[in-house]
C-alpha cells in the first residue's frame, strides 16, 4: 500500500483483475463499507459489471491493459490466476501493492511449478513426474517410467475441471492432453476437502472449517459442498494446520484456498492451491461469521480478520447449466426453491446458458446437517438452468 494512504481515504482505490462471479461478489461485499471496486475484464457485461461503476474493460492476459489499469491503484488484487504477472511485477516495483504476490502467483498457476513447491518444502502431495507434452508421456509408458493408471494435468490455464484428464490403461492414452503437463500417480480417495486460509501483512492468519467436496463425474466440477465435513475432530483441526502450512510456506497476503486429498489410509495430501476467493467458500456467505469475500477484502487491505466460525451446518449447490441447453438463461422451479427454510439462492447473472457452465449456487443452511442435505438434493432437482434455444 501507497505511503500515507488509507482505504478509509475517499480517493483509496483497489482493484479486482476479473469481473466474473468472484468479482462480483467482492464488489457486494465492498460494499458494505462504501468501498469502490475497481474492476479490469473484456466486457461490462460481465456479472461484476452489474455491481460496480468502476468497470474497465480490458483483457487482464495482456500487459498493456493491465499496467495500465494498475498504476493508478493503492491495491490490487485477482479473482483468477491466469493474469498478466510481467505487469504485475512492473507494477510493485512503481509501489502499487498487489496480492498475491506476483512472484507466488507465478508458481501457482503452473502447477508444475506448485509441486515442485511443496516437494522444497515439504509439503504432503502425491508422487508426481513432468512431461514437456503428451508425446514425452507415451515414451515414458512404452519405456516403463510412468505406469497406470493416473491422472494428467495441463501446467497452466485450467480450471474448472478443465486441463485435467484420468488415464486408466492404454486406451485411454487417447484422452492425453496437449502441451506441457504433469502426471500424479492416481490416490486411493476417500475424500476430498478444502480448507481456506486468510493471512494479512500484520502477521495474523485464520482458517475457515474444513468442507467436503462432492463432484459430477462427468464435468468433473463441485456438485455439492458439505460444512462441516464428516470428518473426526482431530482430522479436521490437522486438515485447518496443514492448510495453514502451506498458506504461510507461500507467504499469501489474502486468501489461499487450499484442495486437499484424505486418502484411503487417512493421510492428508494437498492437490492443488488458488490465491483467491474460491468455489469451495461460497456458503460462507450464509452460514459463517465472515464472509470470505470480506475476509479476502480484510486481508488485503491488512485490516483484522474476522471470525470464521460457522453460525449454522450448512451445504452449497452449484447451479450448473443443463445438458442440451445453450441460449439466454431461464431458471427453472426457482420459487420452488425460495419457499424452501434455509434456502440462499445466488444468481451470477450470466446471460446465457451452456452444459455444465457455472451459473449460480445455492446454500442451504439448517440446524443439522443431515436435513441440509436432503434440501440441498431436492433443491438439485427443482431447480434446473435451462434456455428456450435447445
Amino acid at each position: 500500500m501507497k505511503p500515507g494512504t488509507s482505504p478509509l481515504d475517499p480517493h483509496f482505490k483497489l482493484g479486482v483483475l476479473g469481473g466474473g462471479q468472484l468479482g462480483k461478489m467482492l464488489a457486494l461485499a465492498a460494499g458494505n463499507w462504501h468501498l469502490p471496486l475497481y474492476i479490469l475484464d473484456s466486457s461490462k457485461s460481465f456479472p461484476a459489471g452489474r455491481v460496480t461503476p468502476y468497470f474497465t474493460e480490458g483483457n487482464f492476459k495482456d500487459f498493456d491493459d493491465v499496467y495500465q489499469f494498475g498504476r493508478h491503484l493503492d491495491v490490487l488484487t485477482i479473482e483468477i490466476e491466469h493474469v498478466n504477472t510481467d505487469a504485475l511485477h512492473q507494477l510493485e516495483k512503481e509501489g502499487v501493492t498487489i496480492h498475491p504476490s506476483p512472484g507466488k502467483l507465478d508458481i501457482i498457476k503452473d502447477k508444475g511449478a506448485q509441486k515442485l513447491f511443496y516437494q522444497e518444502k515439504g509439503i504432503p502431495t502425491a508422487p508426481f513426474q513432468l512431461f514437456e507434452n503428451e508425446q514425452a508421456v507415451r515414451m515414458a509408458i512404452e519405456q516403463g517410467t510412468a505406469t497406470f493408471p493416473f491422472v494428467q494435468k495441463s501446467r497452466t490455464a485450467g480450471y474448472d475441471g478443465r486441463g485435467v484428464s484420468i488415464i486408466r490403461d492404454a486406451n485411454s492414452l487417447k484422452d492425453l492432453l496437449p502441451g506441457a503437463c504433469l502426471i500424479e500417480k492416481q490416490v486411493e480417495i476417500d475424500k476430498e476437502l478444502a480448507v481456506i486460509v486468510a493471512r494479512n501483512a500484520r502477521g495474523e492468519a485464520k482458517a475457515f472449517p474444513a468442507v467436503e467436496m462432492e463432484f459430477n463425474p462427468e464435468a468433473n466440477l463441485v456438485e455439492f459442498l458439505f460444512c462441516p465435513a464428516a470428518i473426526p475432530a482431530e482430522l479436521e483441526a490437522a486438515a485447518r494446520k496443514l492448510a495453514t502450512e502451506v498458506a504461510a510456506a507461500y507467504d499469501i497476503c489474502g486468501l489461499l484456498a487450499v484442495e486437499l486429498f484424505l486418502d484411503k489410509k487417512g493421510q492428508l495430501l494437498v492437490n492443488e492451491v488458488a490465491p483467491r476467493t474460491h468455489n469451495s467458500g461460497h456458503h460462507t456467505i450464509d452460514s459463517c461469521y465472515t464472509s470470505q469475500f470480506e475476509q479476502h477484502l480484510r486481508a488485503v487491505l491488512n485490516f483484522p480478520l474476522g471470525s470464521t466460525r460457522m453460525k449454522a451446518p450448512s451445504v452449497m449447490v452449484n447451479l450448473l447449466g443443463a445438458e442440451g441447453h445453450t441460449g439466454p438463461a431461464v431458471y427453472q422451479g426457482l420459487e420452488d426453491c425460495l419457499a424452501i427454510e434455509g434456502v440462499h439462492v445466488h444468481l451470477y447473472g450470466k446471460a446465457d446458458t451452456k452444459p455444465f457452465r457455472k451459473m449460480g449456487h445455492v446454500t442451504i443452511v439448517d440446524e443439522n446437517l443431515e436435513n441440509a442435505k436432503i434440501k440441498a438434493r431436492r433443491v438439485k432437482e427443482l431447480l434446473q438452468v435451462v434456455s428456450d434455444i435447445k
